[in-house]
């Protein structure tokens, strides 16, 4: 038996204390009966707000929305396994993998297009703090957005701090919100070093990834032994190449 989408209610603001997106109501926008996935793409676009796979549009979407957007896709997969001749009435095994994947690919894979950015809270550098300090190696999760398979490996950050700085394990948090959504690699990067930019605007910022694409060694070429590596240099470690070699030097030990 097919999952059955439950249509969205697209609660009144005035009742939901969770929806903040106040100017967004069924009777202001004839949104009651379409898919709340409709209703999300409808918005984005009237407020000129991009909704590529590698970028977050959590800020548009309330929580019961989320929940709501889950059982659409539940539904959407459940489609998939029949168009693949699965008999998920009767295969213990997949009975409910569509209602699994759709939860992870809301909650946790994706997380990063869907959940907000974890608090992070900056703090006065006091000390006046001017050596580039590394971390690394950091986890690294993704997905190829033209596969949807995994990127999976890890990163190196360097900082040269300016007047703010912020708990190193929210560095971490960082890299893996952003990575948590299908990306190419080379952009991802980008967008690491742009986030922490922005968060605390360091005088020097340097972000190496290194990664295994699973759309190279379990499909395609099927080349198990391949990995990508890309880097980003800014500030301190472009203008200086002292700085730049200290960094690469330091995260040679720490296995890259």
């Amino acid at each position: 038996m097919t999952t059955s989408y439950r249509q969205s209610k697209f609660i009144n603001p005035d009742q939901d204390p969770n929806r903040d997106l106040t100017s967004f109501t069924a009777k202001e926008n004839g949104s009651v009966g379409k898919p709340i996935s409709k209703v999300i793409r409808e918005r984005l676009k009237s407020l000129g707000v991009k909704y590529f796979a590698n970028d977050s549009i959590a800020e548009y979407i309330s929580d019961g929305e989320r929940e709501e957007l889950k059982l659409e896709i539940e539904d959407k997969l459940q489609g998939l396994f029949d168009a693949l001749v699965i008999d998920t009435d009767n295969d213990h095994n997949t009975h409910e993998t569509a209602f699994r994947m759709a939860k992870m690919y809301v909650d946790e894979v994706f997380k990063g297009r869907y959940h907000p950015m974890p608090k992070v809270t900056d703090f006065p550098n006091a000390k006046a703090l001017d050596e580039i300090y590394v971390l690394g190696p950091i986890s690294v999760r993704s997905a190829c957005s033209h596969h949807f398979v995994p990127i999976i490996g890890h990163a190196w950050l360097g900082i040269v701090p300016s007047d703010r700085v912020i708990g190193i394990s929210k560095f971490n948090r960082i890299v893996d919100w952003v990575l948590s959504r299908p990306h190419i690699q080379e952009e991802a990067a980008v967008m690491v070093a742009d986030t922490i930019e922005r968060l605390i605007q360091p005088r020097g910022l340097a972000f190496v990834i290194k990664a295994q694409h699973m759309c190279m060694s379990w499909r395609g070429v099927k080349e198990p032994e391949t990995q990508m590596t890309n880097s980003i240099v800014r500030g301190t470690f472009r203008e200086d190449p002292t700085a730049k070699k200290e960094f690469f030097d330091l995260i040679r030990g720490h296995g890259f």
